[in-house]
């Protein structure tokens, strides 16, 4: 198995080259736009996790899938060929790592400040935008999002942007009512005594 940082390097490696042969196309807006989609249906379709994680799933069965995918996305020449490089070389396992390496990069590449956003629900585009434009406006510069879904934080975001955090969790809200509660108690105890 490999670790993080060689899966985060090999990642990076497929996003840049998929970058570069976009750029050389023209074809990068449609590229990234193809991007968002596959990172929207990955985190959306327990189906399509099992499609790119699934070792036992052969080589051609899931060139067949991500041909078939590609067609009913309509995905750019580009975005259907690179699906395909990653199934023939066996890395489709690779592909959120990528997703996230390419976002990352175009992010980078526009000069925005990303924050990492963790929430209990995935967002609509609409919670999305609206968080990029509030972020924006709060830090003074464009925001790129990497949103992760995280149950156990009941509902509510928590929101890091270099070393600032910002926790508006359900979760954070009910540790913050049980201190709270146990500090009332613990002072009702001494008044007793």
């Amino acid at each position: 198995m490999a670790k993080k940082s060689d899966s985060s390097s090999i990642a990076f490696r497929y996003a840049l080259a998929l970058i570069e042969m976009a750029q050389e196309e023209k074809a990068l807006k449609s590229v990234e736009a193809d991007m968002a989609k596959l990172e929207e249906l990955l985190a959306g379709s327990r189906e399509m996790l099992v499609l790119v994680r699934n070792p036992l799933l052969s080589q051609k069965q899931q060139l067949q899938s991500m041909a078939l995918l590609a067609e009913e996305a309509k995905f750019h020449k580009l975005t259907a060929g690179f699906l395909g490089v990653l199934a023939q070389n066996r890395r489709l396992s690779y592909l959120g790592v990528v997703l996230v390496a390419f976002r990352r990069e175009m992010s980078r590449r526009r000069g925005e400040v990303i924050a990492n956003v963790e929430c209990a629900y995935a967002l609509t585009p609409a919670q999305a935008k609206a968080l990029k434009t509030e972020l924006g406006r709060a830090l003074g510069r464009t925001v790129g999002l990497d949103v992760k879904v995280d149950r156990s934080l009941i509902g509510g975001l928590r929101v890091t942007v270099g070393s600032r955090m910002i926790d508006n969790t359900i979760r954070r809200k009910l540790e913050r009512l049980r201190r709270t509660l146990r500090g009332q108690a613990g002072n009702t105890m001494n008044e007793v005594a």
